[in-house]
């Protein structure tokens, strides 16, 4: 019992996209296509590379399938990172110990800097990718090299899974097996201490801009308004006061939603931003 309710956990935990694209996903993405080019200088228009950092379970192809693409055709310097490997498991990626995907990004964001010639980047992140970087911004010096998060259905404060983290905490053992199986999922529940320590003092850091992207048919990371951050440059958007009719759930949103990505540019370059709704998912 105790080991069919933590497997249902890690099951829940899965914050990336379908296991179709998975299966066929390179190990990185292409500069072909404007992505991955470390030899991009961002415009005066777009001063700041893009970083796009995926969820648990993920990679950076198949979470920015879309995203990626959309970014670089609007003029973005953008770049995916791949983190959290874990040896012996390929494509799969976000399993690591999210401290240890920190220092990843921070590697990685070096490597930006340094071939662009920008001083500062944009993250945009998918669940754990839009948590994980607060680590970063606290802890690891990158609060003076990063402008705006974006975060997109992000574990800020944790998750209850509907319920499914407090079923397995009530078993005892079960939720040091789900980190035997992938450590950064015991990390992102709530009330964890990896959340607790990540919370403490405030949500922010200064002189970072925050946008959190959130859906209320978000099934993963729940309930979604713990996705929210409080505090100074802080956005908090309900993706369904931007479209009513939108459905997208805790995939959708961060892998294939266009209301979303427009949104995302809004927040990127609000000096040019236009409404975001309905219409913006054919734009």
């Amino acid at each position: 019992m105790r080991i069919r309710h933590a497997a249902r956990l890690a099951a829940a935990l899965t914050l990336a996209a379908p296991a179709a694209l998975l299966a066929s996903a390179p190990t990185a993405a292409a500069s072909s296509s404007g992505i991955n080019d470390f030899s991009c200088r961002p415009s005066a228009a777009h001063p700041r590379p893009v970083v796009l950092v995926h969820g648990t379970f993920g990679n950076a192809w198949d979470n920015w399938l879309v995203g990626a693409p959309y970014l670089a055709a609007r003029g973005f310097c953008v770049f995916e990172l791949d983190y959290g490997q874990v040896a012996g498991v390929p494509l799969i990626h976000g399993l690591a110990p999210i401290e240890q995907s920190a220092q990843q990004l921070s590697d990685y964001v070096n490597q930006v800097l340094a071939a662009t010639g920008a001083s500062q980047v944009d993250i945009v992140g998918h669940s754990q990718g839009g948590m994980m970087p607060r680590y970063y911004l606290k802890f690891l010096g990158g609060a003076a090299k990063v402008h705006t998060l974006v975060g997109i259905a992000p574990s800020n404060h944790g998750t209850t899974l509907d319920g499914i983290a407090t079923l397995a905490s009530q078993f005892p053992g079960a939720t040091q097996l789900v980190g035997t199986l992938c450590a950064s999922c015991a990390e992102q529940i709530k009330g964890s201490p990896f959340v607790t320590n990540l919370n403490a003092g405030g949500d922010t850091v200064p002189g970072v801009k925050y946008a959190v992207i959130s859906s209320i048919w978000d099934e993963v990371v729940t309930p979604y308004q713990s996705q929210f951050l409080s505090g100074p440059n802080v956005t908090n958007i309900v993706l369904q006061n931007l479209c009513a009719v939108d459905l997208s759930e805790h995939v959708a949103i961060g892998t294939t939603d266009k209301i979303v990505l427009h949104e995302v540019v809004d927040q990127l370059d609000p000096a040019h931003a236009t409404p975001t709704n309905c219409l913006s998912a054919f734009s």
